[in-house]
């Protein structure tokens, strides 16, 4: 997954540096109106040494326009089945690494919007493990 994540970066012209918040657009998100089985059995994401990777890089967040991030069903590890959650456990509580979920990047996609400053200010619930965001893309 890293040399995955290389090549598009390089391909963007972007590099992932320290503090970056690194969004993933698979198109998987436009599947909620027209295959919403589909959409909620599997999805593309991010794998373990991808996520390894990223926290590797001191990024902030890790984000895409999928349910959970990282594919489902999850990795295997050897002859055995990966952990469940795998990519959360290694960014959030291993790293502090923030998850951004279901973020609609068609428009930021169409756009070719590869690189922009990326805007997010905090809710106003104590307590809470998730929330609905509304980040702002500025170019």
């Amino acid at each position: 997954m890293p040399t995955e994540i290389d090549a598009v970066a390089a391909k963007q012209g972007v590099e992932i540096r320290q503090g970056d918040v690194v969004i993933f657009h698979t198109g998987w998100l436009s599947l909620i109106e027209t295959d919403p089985k589909r959409y909620s059995s599997v999805e593309p994401g991010v794998g373990r040494e991808g996520a390894r990777y990223l926290v590797s890089k001191g990024v902030v967040a890790v984000g895409a326009n999928t349910r959970a991030v990282e594919a489902i069903p999850f990795e295997k590890e050897g002859d055995k089945d990966g952990p469940v959650f795998g990519v959360h456990q290694i960014l959030l509580p291993m790293s502090g690494t923030y998850i951004l979920e279901n973020i609609n990047t068609a428009e930021l996609a169409k756009d070719k919007a590869w690189e922009f400053m990326f805007v997010l200010g905090h809710n106003k619930y104590r307590g809470a493990v998730q929330s609905m965001i509304n980040p702002v893309a500025i170019r």
